[in-house]
């Protein structure tokens, strides 16, 4: 008992709405429901857990994240409630260590025990229909400050350092744990095939369709992670661990599950650090700044990629130091900061000709192609042209060299190159073209889960009221209006 008030616990209390009497009642009654009837807690207890601090024996945080995780209707584990036993208990960001804010990073050891509970608690939301909102985004400098030392430092250099619960041995954590045994090699090949699988078809369609059974499998391997295995073989897992993370959270980010995506983000660059994979871990933190500068905190992605690109190592190749270029030029460009944009996306194409191919390219960087560079550039001009408008007509120019090259069916990336070609033509007074382009989009967008395209579609949107007068872009608009989803009604189980 620390003997301080649990902030964190009291903050989601406050959120949850319950007297300390309910709060007791219910945990009794989930703790029943979860095969522990011998549980008996009471209003008192409650006062102590968040006033002193006092933090439970198990299975009381489990009971306590899986109640607020329902109450909330957004995934809340133990670390949220500030009841881990690894230090820093009821400390939140600007409370206690601000190293580590809102325990980022957390202790090896913990990894895939997070992981394993993360997913557990998303997969209850997912089986009981509510939403995963509600949660802030943390800061990208606060997440950057807190990384910096534990991202440059190797972590095959603990193994010597005393510790008392082995990495590979994490505690059950949610309730879709999966219990397995030891793999062997072909399982392991097997769940590589899985991620490819899902990676093509998240491409193609977005991610709200195919996002349960990503963090389903991706649960399964925590499990597998909590057996300890050959040290080759650990590392493969870790390796599979962190790209279906990565997937997890880009396909949270798709469907505008922010908060939850953020989190899978930090787990997979966690995951790939775990197997001694600092590139992946740079390309897992480049996918959180491109979350923020979607939600328009590019200040907070600068500082992720900041990190990004100092983390990375000195054997990562210039294809991804190519890649991490396009996302830091996009976040100038939404800054406002045309020349240092040009630089960045001027020395990631230098990057990008120079890759060699005698260089075995990792599968997480083989989606990076050509198209994809071009399809960067397009979205950085497009994005800056808001700030200078003689910036259309690169957009406009890299666009089409994208948009030539894109046959692999990925039709994600190719209605993002059409909304790309259609702003810029606004910006640059073509609406005809802009209304060719615009109808492309609207078309491919019919069969995809995307809801990232909405939002794209949106700001173009936006572009067209200064053509409103002209009948082929008002029956454009019109279109537009009825296509675009009506905001959702939030249910009343799904509480902020």
């Amino acid at each position: 008992m620390s003997g301080e008030p649990n902030t964190r616990l009291s903050d989601l209390f406050g959120l949850a709405g319950w007297s300390k009497g309910e709060l007791a009642r219910l945990v009794n009654r989930q703790a029943a429901a979860m095969g522990h009837p011998q549980l008996s807690t009471d209003t008192s207890r409650v006062r102590r857990w968040i006033d002193m601090g006092e933090v439970p024996r198990d299975p009381v945080p489990r009971v306590l994240a899986a109640l607020f995780t329902e109450r909330l209707g957004r995934v809340v584990t133990m670390e949220d409630l500030g009841l881990v036993r690894h230090g820093r208990a009821g400390k939140r960001q600007g409370a206690g260590n601000v190293e580590h804010p809102d325990g980022v990073p957390w202790a090896p050891e913990r990894t895939a025990a997070v992981l394993t509970e993360f997913t557990g608690m998303d997969l209850m939301l997912n089986r009981r229909g509510l939403v995963g909102a509600g949660a802030a985004l943390a800061a990208g400098s606060a997440l950057s400050s807190a990384m910096y030392d534990w991202l440059h430092t190797d972590p095959t250099l603990t193994a010597d350092a005393p510790h008392f619960d082995h990495p590979l041995h994490a505690d059950p954590a949610g309730f879709d744990r999966y219990e397995a045994a030891p793999v062997g090699a072909q399982e392991v090949e097997e769940l590589e095939r899985s991620v490819e699988v899902f990676r093509a078809w998240d491409a193609a369609r977005g991610g709200g369709l195919q996002r349960k059974a990503v963090v389903g499998q991706l649960n399964e391997v925590g499990g597998m992670l909590a057996y300890h295995h050959p040290p080759h073989l650990q590392r493969r897992l870790w390796g599979v661990a962190a790209n279906l993370a990565v997937l997890a959270g880009w396909m949270s980010h798709d469907v505008g599950l922010e908060p939850t995506a953020q989190k899978y983000f930090l787990i997979a660059a966690h995951a790939a650090r775990e197997g001694g994979d600092r590139p992946r871990a740079g390309e897992a933190l480049s996918r959180a700044a491109r979350q923020m500068v979607h939600l328009g905190r590019p200040g907070d992605a600068l500082d992720l990629m900041n990190l990004a690109k100092s983390g990375v190592g000195d054997e990562v190749l210039p294809r991804t130091r190519a890649m991490l270029g396009t996302v830091e030029a996009w976040a100038q460009a939404s800054m406002g900061k045309g020349q240092a944009m040009r630089r960045t996306l001027g020395l990631a194409e230098d990057l990008f000709v120079s890759d060699r191919a005698d260089r075995e390219t990792p599968d997480w960087m083989q989606t990076f192609k050509e198209e994809d560079l071009y399809g960067m550039q397009a979205l950085a001009y497009r994005t800056l042209a808001e700030h200078d408008p003689a910036a259309a007509v690169h957009a406009q120019h890299y666009a089409e060299k994208a948009l030539a090259l894109r046959v692999d069916g990925r039709q994600r990336s190719k209605i993002f190159d059409f909304l790309s070609m259609a702003s810029a033509c606004f910006i640059a007074d073509d609406p005809e073209q802009a209304d060719r382009y615009a109808r492309l989009a609207l078309v491919s967008m019919g069969s995809n889960s995307s809801h990232r395209t909405w939002d794209r579609l949106r700001e173009m949107y936006r572009l067209t009221a200064e053509y409103a007068g002209y009948p082929r872009i008002s029956e454009l608009r019109e279109e537009i209006r009825l296509a675009l989803p009506k905001p959702a009604k939030r249910s009343g189980s799904a509480r902020a």
